[in-house]
């Protein structure tokens, strides 16, 4: 047998022995975790996947001292202390220490969002934004703060809710000193300085420099109020306006004004009350000269400038001057 033959026989024993073997098809996940059920296409990704489930974190950054299960995943993390954001975003300029995060954030650019959730309609980018979206529905919330007993539906959150009850807050803003525990909310609220509002509402024209706080708005355009009082029954559009609600039925009033001390429930409340005697931000009545914290307050006051009656009670044909009244009168017929 020639040199050449020999050569082509071994191919085809080669080709034979591989014919033998089970066959796997490519990407196929045959290899699932007991923990979680998660499916991987080698046995390797699944031992390395499995070390989650151990809670063992052997790899220790030392600048900020937080572990991981590998050390590829420490040596990513240790980008993010240099500081150097190679991957840029074509769109919009914002960058990135590695590619796949890159990637990732230019989905939101595109528009498409393919993992829609079966019980809400609510449509995500990702696949596992839609797997966190879906927990909210569950309704089980297995992360409890020992601090204050609140729960949450992922770890995630806990962890960056302890940040409050530890009143570190390393991040400060440059141009007012306002400290934030995290770098991201310092981010959003740098936002405010800068003056820039890129979302309006359609309805009424009102600008947000965030969308998160262009959707809170439309609430009150929808009418829609999921958040009642079981005390007074009082509707609210945010679970956050319910809580502060709430405070006025305990009858602690645990702020107090520096310079009158007059006393409220919220924090918000008496903050808008200290612009009247630091005449910061200060709305002016330009009929009686009486002066408002807010430009809310002041549009309610000047109802009282006029005898229009434009808000009718559907039920017993009476009348008001504002909504605020009509609706306080409406729960006589709840």
């Amino acid at each position: 047998m020639t040199s050449t033959q020999k050569d082509q026989h071994g191919a085809r024993s080669q080709r034979s022995q591989e014919a033998d073997k089970p066959h796997r098809r490519k990407g196929k996940k045959t290899y699932s975790c007991d923990e979680c059920g998660k499916d991987f296409t080698r046995t390797g990704h699944l031992k390395a996947h499995q070390l989650i489930h151990s809670g063992v974190k052997p790899y220790s950054c030392d600048l900020c001292g937080k572990s991981f299960t590998q050390a590829q995943n420490l040596k990513t993390h240790q980008v993010i202390h240099s500081g150097v954001k190679s991957y840029s975003c074509d769109l919009c300029g914002k960058s990135f220490t590695q590619a796949g995060h890159l990637k990732t954030h230019q989905l939101f650019h595109s528009g498409v969002k393919p993992y829609s959730c079966d019980l809400c309609g609510k449509s995500f980018t990702l696949a596992q934004t839609l797997k966190t979206h879906q927990l909210i529905h569950s309704g089980v919330k297995a992360y409890n703060c020992d601090l204050c007993g609140k729960s949450f539906n992922r770890a995630q959150t806990l962890k960056t809710h302890q940040f409050i009850h530890s009143g570190f807050k390393p991040y400060s803003c440059e141009l007012c000193g306002k400290s934030f525990n995290r770098a991201e909310t310092l981010k959003t609220h740098q936002l405010i300085h800068s003056g820039f509002k890129a979302y309006n509402c359609d309805l009424c024209g009102k600008s947000f420099t965030l969308a998160a706080h262009l959707k809170k708005h439309q609430l009150i355009h929808s009418g829609f109020k999921a958040h009642c009082c079981e005390l007074c029954g009082k509707a609210f559009t945010q679970n956050g306006h319910l809580q502060r609600h709430l405070l006025t039925h305990s009858g602690i009033k645990a702020y107090s004004c520096e310079f009158c001390g007059k006393s409220f429930s919220d924090k918000h409340y008496r903050n808008s009350h200290l612009r009247i005697h630091t005449g910061n931000d200060v709305s002016c009545c330009d009929q009686c000269g009486k002066l408002f914290a807010t430009d809310a307050q002041l549009q309610r006051h000047m109802f009282s400038h006029t005898e229009e009656r434009p808000y009718k009670c559907d039920l017993c044909e009476m009348t008001f001057k504002t909504p605020h009244q009509l609706n306080k009168h409406q729960q006589i017929h709840t």
